[in-house]
């Protein structure tokens, strides 16, 4: 629960004020729960798959039972490892475990085992892009902890079920300085994050299963005043409801405000249905967890070439590799945060670069037709009809003069649909060589120049726009088949 709170305020003071609402400052932290990838539970050896019968995945450890004791899964802690150095933390030599007491029917112990005082991960930053304005998050902390069970409501008439299989499942509870000012910046950082712990396959990142879950702290303040009472959204599991529950949230609470009535912090829950927040208890603080170091848990000691072995394994990271297209193909900053928003996609990139494909011209197609039809389709680029190596071909006859950006647009499609599989005969059969007969495109510039007298005037008159126009319908009438340059030197010619 929420480490946010001791931050909010000390942390305010210079932090950029984002775009009002209503006149309102927006101020937003996030708590992450990212479930690791670890084939066995934190302190147990009892399974983490998901979709088992309800209770068959809990052991005698994860409820607590008399004469079990907890030990650490290695392979949790290396994640960590791993995350603290993708977001440039601090990993800390000796940490320590605790118990975070409360009583919920889904938390068999009666307490949760996560860290407190000493995390395992310090302080780092996600660094991300807000359509082209560059932001960054500070991170305040991200602990180790196990998940509770889960209470079922649904499937039972005038009472609930508890499944356990959760209980003892690892998890790194990740926790930001209260930096984002708007929505947009809050699912952004929300995406990034999910994108980092995905590249490094400490996550797999499944939102439906609740794998990456996010609980956002939201509040309101008129702009120098002190901050406002914040509320906690619990549990968002996609990035349309993130966006949605937040928007709510903010509108609601200056509503209250406008109508004279006080906010008072509570843990709330976001309605789908209704597009709503809704309070659920009022917000405990850390006192109310009576926290004190679990006595059955030594302290985590992590030597400093565990470290250095677990950097030495890391894959490139997605900034490290976006660095690396700016400086080696001339990229900019927006392309190459674009280009490595998932490792299959930087690595569709890569090979399309590798097969001869102009980085740019690599780049404006995957950013653009093939993005468009990737989110038409609701797919990933690993899905995607047309490989990195027909990209590339496509793209080297673009380069080349070969083909027109309609003409290529064309081949992309037969290729998408399946029509075709190779550039060069997609072209033949289609016949969208580009014209070479100097006398037929000569004959359809003085047709087309005869024909539009006006557009000849506006130009000779000063008018620029008015040669597009006349470009435009030299490309029409040759069926898309001229190169626009050299019917834009051609035109310029004859006209001055």
């Amino acid at each position: 629960m929420s480490e946010t709170v001791n931050t909010f305020e000390a942390q305010q003071q210079g932090r950029p004020t984002g775009p009002l609402v209503r006149g309102y400052e927006v101020i937003i932290g996030f708590e992450t729960h990212a479930q690791l990838s670890t084939a066995s539970k934190i302190f147990s050896r009892a399974s983490t798959a998901f979709g088992a019968e309800p209770n068959t995945q809990a052991c005698a450890v994860d409820l607590a039972l008399p004469g079990t004791l907890p030990v650490m899964n290695k392979g949790a802690v290396e994640r960590a490892i791993k995350l603290g150095l993708a977001l440039g933390s601090h990993i800390a030599p000796r940490s320590v475990f605790a118990r975070k007491n409360y009583f919920y029917p889904d938390l068999p112990k009666g307490y949760q085992i996560s860290q407190f005082e000493i995390p395992v991960v310090q302080g780092g930053a996600v660094t991300f892009f807000v359509g082209e304005e560059q932001k960054t998050v500070r991170l305040v902390r991200a602990h180790l902890e196990e998940d509770a069970g889960k209470s079922l409501h649904e499937d039972f008439v005038g009472q609930s079920g508890i499944d356990l299989n959760r209980a003892g499942t690892p998890l790194l509870e990740i926790v930001t300085e209260p930096d984002m000012r708007s929505t947009a910046e809050a699912v952004a950082y929300a995406k990034e994050l999910h994108k980092i712990v995905t590249w490094i396959g400490i996550c797999d990142g499944n939102m439906q299963e609740g794998s990456f879950r996010c609980d956002a702290n939201v509040s309101v303040r008129r702009p120098g005043e002190k901050l406002g009472t914040r509320r906690e959204i619990k549990n968002l599991n996609s990035f349309k409801f993130m966006q949605q529950a937040i928007d709510y949230e903010i509108r609601w609470q200056i509503d209250e405000i406008e109508d004279g009535r006080a906010i008072e912090q509570a843990t709330v829950l976001f309605d789908p249905d209704t597009g709503e927040t809704r309070a659920m208890r009022a917000k405990e603080d850390s006192a109310d967890y009576r926290y004190f170091p679990d006595p059955d848990l030594p302290p985590l000691v992590i030597a400093a070439d565990w470290i250095e072995r677990v950097k030495a394994e890391m894959p490139e990271l997605p900034r490290a590799m976006a660095e690396r297209y700016v400086r080696d193909h001339g990229l900019s900053e927006y392309d190459a945060a674009q280009l490595t928003q998932s490792a299959a996609l930087a690595g569709y990139f890569d090979e399309a670069v590798k097969a001869g494909a102009t980085p740019k011209l690599a780049s404006n197609w995957i950013t653009g037709e093939m993005a468009r039809r990737l989110n038409a389709a609701e797919i990933g680029i690993e899905a995607a009809p047309v490989k990195a190596q027909q990209l590339a071909q496509l793209v080297k006859r673009i380069a080349d003069g070969t083909l027109p950006n309609n003409a290529a647009r064309q081949v992309f499609e037969a290729l998408w649909t399946g029509e075709g599989s190779d550039v060069d005969a997609i072209i033949e059969a289609k016949d969208l060589k580009p014209m070479n007969d100097t006398g037929a495109l000569d004959k359809i510039l003085d047709e087309v120049i005869a024909k539009n007298a006006k557009n000849v005037e506006e130009y000779r008159g000063g008018k620029e726009k008015a040669l597009n126009a006349l470009v435009g319908q030299v490309m029409k009438a040759s069926g898309g088949k001229a190169n626009p340059a050299q019917v834009t030197e051609l035109l310029k010619a004859k006209l001055s």
